[in-house]
């Protein structure tokens, strides 16, 4: 990574959940913090307005990831303004739980364009930013290896995608000390999959530890994934789901 000690930090989906939590997690490590929204506006306001105070420069961009043009725009404006972009986190992502009689062309094209072709846009249009010893980290899903009931297959298809995503881009990117992980939560507590919903019993039935993460828990793994200390772990794809997957 660059020499000074303050870093750029680029999140995709940072306005709620997960990335909400990585935004702040990453804060915390004195980076400057660019994160984007699609449709969670006010979320993103509250949370520039909570962490002002707590780091260099915080902003949240309006950004649809499946969009190339609004992303390469974004990504070039980010990082001329910053020289770098040393940590690049994929998190934004979509869900639609569907019968399969039911999907139509178009749910494949969202379903993949948001999970799969955003995290390959915002790798293609950051890779000139990111310096020696970069770091990128996508969130993909255990659904990507274990799927646990009916509903999941567009959805378990792109999260699969990203791991060949994964493999394939450490190795492009390798020779210049970037590292590319993957890192799969199971249930954790957000909006998207709370611990209150009907099916929360019968998933934590399925897990060593039953209990639902926290999006913190994910947080903290990206945040060691970004730091100096991870330089050898690369190609990596690294489950953290209480034993869902076990």
């Amino acid at each position: 990574m660059s020499n000074s000690k303050t870093k750029t930090a680029f999140i995709t989906g940072g306005g709620k959940g997960i990335g909400a939590a990585i935004v702040k997690s990453l804060v915390k490590g004195d980076n400057n913090v660019i994160f984007t929204y699609s449709s969670s506006e006010e979320q993103a306001k509250r949370l520039v307005d909570e962490l002002a105070t707590q780091s260099n420069h915080v902003t949240a961009i309006k950004m649809d990831v499946a969009d190339a043009a609004q992303v390469k725009s974004v990504i070039e404006q980010v990082g001329d303004q910053f020289g770098t972009i040393d940590i690049l986190v994929n998190n934004a992502g979509v869900f639609k739980e569907s019968a399969f009689s039911a999907l139509a062309s178009e749910d494949f094209d969202w379903m993949i364009d948001v999970n799969l072709k955003g995290a390959f846009l915002t790798a293609l249009y950051a890779q000139k930013y990111l310096p020696e010893g970069g770091r990128i980290v996508t969130i993909g899903s255990t659904v990507a290896d274990i799927t646990p009931g009916k509903g999941n297959t567009l959805y378990a298809t792109s999260k699969s995608g990203l791991q060949g995503f994964t493999r394939g881009l450490a190795r492009d990117l390798g020779e210049k000390g970037i590292t590319v992980n993957l890192v799969q939560p199971g249930p954790v507590d957000t909006d998207m999959n709370p611990a209150d919903a009907p099916f929360a019993d019968f998933i934590r039935s399925r897990m060593a530890i039953p209990k639902y993460g926290q999006p913190q828990d994910i947080a903290a793994l990206v945040n060691f994934l970004t730091s100096a200390e991870a330089q050898y772990i690369t190609g990596s794809i690294i489950t953290i789901d209480g034993g869902f997957n076990a």
